[in-house]
């Protein structure tokens, strides 16, 4: 009987070693593919400044450039500047107001679940009362 019960003693102690190495495992596999996880996030970052960067670079020539044609068209480097930097202050003026609208009807609460638990709700009780 001693034999048997140091059977299945050293035979949970193995289980629990070898589930002990397995988490271990899943542990080392799980930080090292998080780690690469974190690293592509960061570098995905990173390049998406540097494209804003030269996004706005890019778009400070084509402004400049835009203003010395129309000063060609309309003689006058300051009228130029004042047509260019009017239609483009509209164009943000525009672009806040269409963000703040959509930002105005942005609500944190999920509606259709909330809509979805009440039918649920209803349909429960009605069933409790029959």
């Amino acid at each position: 009987m001693t034999d048997g019960n140091q059977t299945i003693q050293g035979l949970f102690g193995d289980a629990l070693r070898e589930t002990t190495d397995l988490a271990q495992k899943e542990f080392a596999l799980f930080r090292t593919e998080m780690n690469q996880n974190v690293r592509a996030l960061f570098m995905g970052i990173a390049l998406i400044v540097a494209a804003a960067v030269f996004a706005i670079a890019a778009l400070i020539l084509f402004t400049k450039s835009l203003v010395d044609w129309l000063a060609t068209v309309v003689h006058s480097e300051a009228l130029a500047a004042l047509i260019v930097g009017g239609v483009m202050a509209a164009v943000a003026v525009g672009l806040l107001l269409y963000g703040r609208h959509l930002m105005s009807s942005f609500s944190m609460t999920p509606q259709r679940t909330v809509r979805s638990i009440k039918r649920d709700a209803e349909v429960l009780s009605e069933r409790s009362a029959a």
